[in-house]
């Protein structure tokens, strides 16, 4: 079975060595075996592990929130419940941040046209009469 330094699962992971040795400190690794001289040496399954972890964190969930998730799939089958609404509840919050980062797309996207557009024309005065409702593109 092939083992990994932490500077290895840091690079694999673009994470920091510093990233790593927090996770442990906050109990994110429990899974982590370390050498007779304390030396942690990550498995395959280990950096798999670690890539939830790190998809939870870009949901936004707080450390603590992950540490519960790590401590039910430790836990085993008793949790199954839990995770899997944990996960429903993670599947709604990026649907909606993906909701918002569409509507924040769609502005930019109407500003770059309005901003090539007046560099074509070489001026923001064409804008100047153009309304939608009460709202001004300029």
């Amino acid at each position: 079975m092939k083992t990994y330094s932490i500077g290895e699962v840091a690079k694999e992971l673009n994470l920091t060595v510093y990233a790593l040795r927090y996770y442990d400190k906050e109990g994110l690794m429990p899974f982590v075996e370390r050498t007779t001289s304390g030396i942690r040496v990550f498995k395959e399954s280990d950096i798999e592990a670690l890539k939830i972890i790190e998809c939870l964190k870009a949901t936004g969930m707080p450390i603590k929130e992950i540490k519960n998730f790590i401590e039910w799939c430790s836990d085993g089958d008793s949790t199954l419940q839990q995770r899997y609404d944990m996960f429903l509840e993670r599947k709604a919050s990026v649907e909606a941040q993906m909701e918002e980062l569409k509507r924040t797309m769609e502005i930019i996207q109407h500003k770059c046209s309005y901003y090539k557009t007046a560099l074509e024309a070489g001026t923001e005065d064409i804008f100047k009469s153009k309304k939608i409702g009460n709202f001004v593109t300029k």
